[in-house]
């Protein structure tokens, strides 16, 4: 567990900022949850945590021991910076086109990185990372398989954005990853006020933002019931990346592409309401992907 001054207490409480100038329609609110300022800069950080601390607790593993995860990106630094806190070592398989910053802040915290084909994707990813569990005897997370990642975003996110609206929130909306993110806090949220709307992002076909994923069937989170979303929203590349740099010059929010994509479609959704109050999750921050073409 961690000490009262340990940086893991910084994970969560992350600002809510209402977007001033992008939005339209004068009835219609828009909060970004501002979840870069996480100690490990996503919003990757609060599963992390929570994965980790309740295997621990769980006694499935020990100080010492190895854990292993196939990742795109953020769950990667955010397991990387966490995992040594607390007593344990990290290694982390993810396509070799991933940005350079996201690798080598892995290796900086000390986690040992594989990169695997850009051809087989996150998808191939994954296969290898239950690979090396077999072969290694490493413990394997499997944020996608994982209770603990919705349950992190079920006792911190949703109840930050419940609270810090005064209870007055409409609509949240969220890119689809993991799935981790939309389904723990449309479970909280519901569980408040039934009637708030979940808004799921989701890339357009022949879209690649990192980030925001369709899955191949077989690879469909376990845990996402699609149930707990109402409304998923299409978002293309080229709208996704306007949006973010749209972000960064007009609200001085500098964000990834998921999140440009993710504020895309709120701004599609507010154009539909008479009224209402949505709040938009920011995964990340923009400095991690200097080196692509996102800011070109």
């Amino acid at each position: 567990m961690a000490s009262v001054n340990s940086i893991l207490n910084q994970i969560g409480n992350t600002p809510l900022v209402e977007a001033s100038h992008i939005v339209s329609n004068k009835n219609v609110k828009l909060f970004l949850k501002l979840e870069g300022d996480n100690p490990g800069g996503s919003v990757k950080d609060r599963a992390a945590f929570n994965m980790i601390n309740e295997a621990i607790k769980r006694g499935d593993v020990k100080k010492g021991g190895t854990l292993v995860e196939a990742t795109s990106g953020n769950t990667g630094i955010a397991l990387a910076f966490i995992a040594p806190l607390l007593g344990l070592k990290m290694v982390l398989v993810m396509p070799e086109n991933s940005t350079e910053e996201r690798v080598k802040t892995m290796r900086a915290y000390g986690a040992e990185v594989v990169l695997t084909p850009a051809d087989i994707g996150i998808e191939g990813s994954r296969d290898i990372a239950f690979q090396l569990r077999d072969e290694k005897g490493y413990v394997l997370l499997n944020q996608f398989e994982n209770d603990d990642n919705w349950k992190g975003h079920y006792k911190t996110t949703g109840p930050e954005i419940w609270k810090d609206t005064q209870q007055n929130v409409t609509h949240f909306v969220s890119a689809m990853g993991t799935t981790g993110t939309i389904t723990g806090v449309s479970k909280f949220l519901k569980e408040k006020k039934s009637s708030i709307q979940i808004v799921g992002a989701q890339p357009a076909d022949g879209s690649s933002i990192p980030g925001i994923r369709k899955w191949s069937p077989e690879y469909v989170p376990k845990f996402f019931d699609k149930n707990r979303v109402d409304q998923v929203i299409e978002v293309t590349e080229q709208e996704a990346k306007a949006m973010t740099q749209r972000l960064a010059k007009e609200e001085g929010v500098f964000a990834g592409m998921s999140s440009g994509g993710a504020v895309h479609c709120a701004l599609k959704l507010a154009e539909t309401l008479k009224e209402g109050i949505i709040v938009a999750i920011i995964c990340d921050r923009g400095d991690r992907y200097l080196s692509s073409s996102l800011f070109e």
